[in-house]
């Protein structure tokens, strides 16, 4: 009785908002949801309301340049039993949000799947030039407590919810599944007494990775243990130090026993998104499609 006395106080917590998009937009009625109801930590932070101002301006339906209001935005799959989600993180440099190639696209292929999606619109630009992560990281793990808060609501299996970024986004989304203990903001109401972690981890070709001194290792930040969450992975060759960034990733998954899944291609280099292209690369989808069904994270339907 009492932990449902908790779930009912929590989603409570969490105001719905309508879609601000434009009508050819890939939100276009879909349902939104502030993460933070009474505002985000920090505020504008290193963004002035000028600033902030002209990069709203720029905002376009496929493009986002400034976020200082968090939402998810809802992709769900209908009936059936409790559904296995998604948050997606889209990249761009903690700078920009390519929303329509690493968002909505990405939430109607996992709907494809029977897998519900929510995406992501975390703070842009960056509030910390030295540390770009830390703002969309309370974003994510706030986004997180969110779907668990509304699993009920949104027919979901709490121990089926993961991330998947894509740059940037595969950044946020490894330091969000490295560091679901790292309390990056104070509770802000009952939703913050949920676990943050993802269930499973997809980064495609995420960014930031490596160490400022050495390309040849990972940054500190990217520290493994036995309670990481299971990771598929996927990358090219020709896509800077991504490529080694990821099979350095996938050989410290092994060593603590993740289980985990790393495709590098030779060639495609960066930013394809799900966009079909003459190169291999852009069957990943399948292949992580595969992943997640050998892995037991699909419908069983």
């Amino acid at each position: 009785m009492v932990a449902l006395m908790f779930f009912v106080v929590a989603i409570t917590s969490v105001s719905f908002v309508e879609a601000q998009a434009p009508a050819d937009s890939p939100a276009k009625d879909r349902p939104v949801v502030k993460i933070w109801p009474a505002g985000p930590p920090g505020g504008l932070g290193a963004v002035s309301e000028a600033q902030a101002a002209e990069l709203r301006k720029q905002n376009v339906p496929d493009r986002v340049f400034h976020v200082d209001d968090p939402t998810l935005t809802l992709y769900l799959v209908d009936g059936g039993d409790p559904r296995p989600a998604v948050v997606i993180c889209p990249g761009g440099g903690y700078n920009v949000l390519a929303w329509a190639k690493e968002g909505g696209e990405v939430a109607e292929w996992l709907n494809s799947l029977g897998v519900s999606g929510a995406v992501l619109t975390y703070r842009v630009p960056r509030r910390d030039p030295d540390n770009p992560h830390a703002a969309p990281l309370q974003d994510a793990q706030r986004a997180m407590r969110v779907m668990r808060g509304n699993a009920e609501k949104w027919n979901l299996d709490t121990n089926r919810i993961g991330m998947l970024g894509f740059s940037a986004g595969g950044n946020l989304t490894v330091m969000a599944g490295l560091h679901p203990n790292e309390r990056t903001y104070e509770p802000m109401d009952d939703l913050d007494r949920l676990n943050c972690r993802p269930n499973f981890l997809i980064p495609i070709y995420p960014a930031y990775l490596g160490s400022a001194d050495d390309p040849h290792r990972l940054n500190e930040l990217v520290k493994v243990d036995k309670q990481s969450p299971p990771m598929f992975l996927a990358v090219t060759q020709d896509d800077k130090d991504r490529g080694i960034h990821c099979a350095l990733l996938f050989a410290e998954l092994t060593k603590v026993g993740v289980k985990a899944e790393l495709h590098v291609y030779s060639k495609g280099g960066h930013g394809y998104g799900l966009r079909p292209s003459d190169n291999p690369v852009s069957t990943w989808p399948a292949r992580c499609g595969d992943w997640l069904r050998v892995s037991g994270l699909l419908p069983k339907e």
